[in-house]
């Protein structure tokens, strides 16, 4: 199994320590535009081996596609990072070209390959990178959900006193400040609905803050967040390559599921060794359909952005 990570950034760098630790492929490529850093970086992570016993083979490399021939899986992490005030939304014009041309680079070597993508805007980069290569739907997919869902449980967590493990909680939707979805009325505590537990201001403040999760942490660290991000790509790449069947907020293209078509937002679906596999249909209330609906017209005005460059 050969995987690659492109972009050695922090979220980059993270995602590949992530694959290296869990053995996920012989051969992790890491590349980046930047001269040495995905080489430096390779070779840090190479010298924790030993001491964290992996053998996992880890090669940097400065813009050269031909090392990440014949990969399996890749994860594009390639762009401009969020600073303090930005939106995801404001980054489209600069990432869209980025974005572009590295799937392109990318199947030029790798033509059997199953890209996430995880640059932002994330809905958006996910369409383009589909609508740009023409690729089987089922092998272009964003990582968003995954994130937002794992900074779900966390709020849940911290208001009910839980461990984030014995959370089942999922959020659909666009991977934007205003346009995620936690869906609260659906999230469990050991098959215990949280709703149990906690009261209605407490739900609604536990879904503000998962919103918002993004722009807190930009906040405080003055760029992206890495750790979050960088471990969530590892995670949809260790159920594609152990066929995991894992269930799985993933931002892929809609064909009518949740009433949406040619549009690319976070679903439940399942994970496996082909991409995603099947799109679970989770009976949205009237509320939390309306919230879609919106959250699709949201990321379609994005989208359109595209066909200005």
């Amino acid at each position: 199994m050969k995987i690659t990570v492109v972009g050695a950034g922090a979220v980059g760098a993270t995602c590949a320590d992530n694959i290296a630790r869990k053995e996920l492929a012989s051969e992790l490529i890491l590349l980046d535009i930047k001269e040495g850093i995905a080489e430096g970086k390779a070779q840090d992570m190479m010298q924790t081996a030993t001491l964290l016993g992996f053998d996992t083979k880890v090669i940097g490399s400065t813009n050269d596609y031909t090392k990440t021939a014949n990969s399996d899986v890749v994860v594009v992490t390639s762009g401009l990072p969020r600073k303090p005030g930005m939106t995801r939304e404001e980054l489209i014009g600069v990432n869209a070209g980025i974005v572009k041309g590295v799937c392109e680079n990318i199947l030029k070597y790798s033509p059997n390959a199953i890209i996430i993508i995880i640059s932002n805007p994330m809905d958006t980069m996910t369409y383009l990178a589909l609508t740009s290569t023409g690729l089987p739907k089922n092998r272009i997919i964003g990582m968003g959900g995954i994130l937002d869902s794992a900074r779900f449980k966390y709020q849940l967590s911290q208001h009910l006193g839980a461990s984030p493990s014995d959370l089942n909680a999922l959020v659909v939707g666009g991977h934007g400040d205003t346009t995620m979805i936690p869906l609260i009325s659906k999230a469990t505590w050991n098959s215990a609905p949280v709703t149990d537990f906690l009261s209605d201001e407490q739900q609604q403040q536990i879904v503000a803050d998962t919103m918002v999760g993004g722009a807190t942490l930009t906040k405080l660290l003055g760029t992206s967040a890495w750790y979050a991000p960088g471990a969530a790509g590892a995670a949809l790449v260790e159920a594609i390559v152990r066929d995991e069947k894992k269930l799985f907020t993933c931002c892929v293209l809609l064909d009518g599921e949740y009433g949406q078509k040619d549009i690319a937002l976070g679903v439940p679906v399942i994970i496996g060794k082909n991409g995603w596999e099947k799109i679970i249909d989770f009976k949205l209330n009237a509320d939390e359909q309306a919230a879609f609906d919106k959250s699709a017209d949201a990321v379609r005005n994005m989208n359109d952005v595209l066909k200005t460059l």
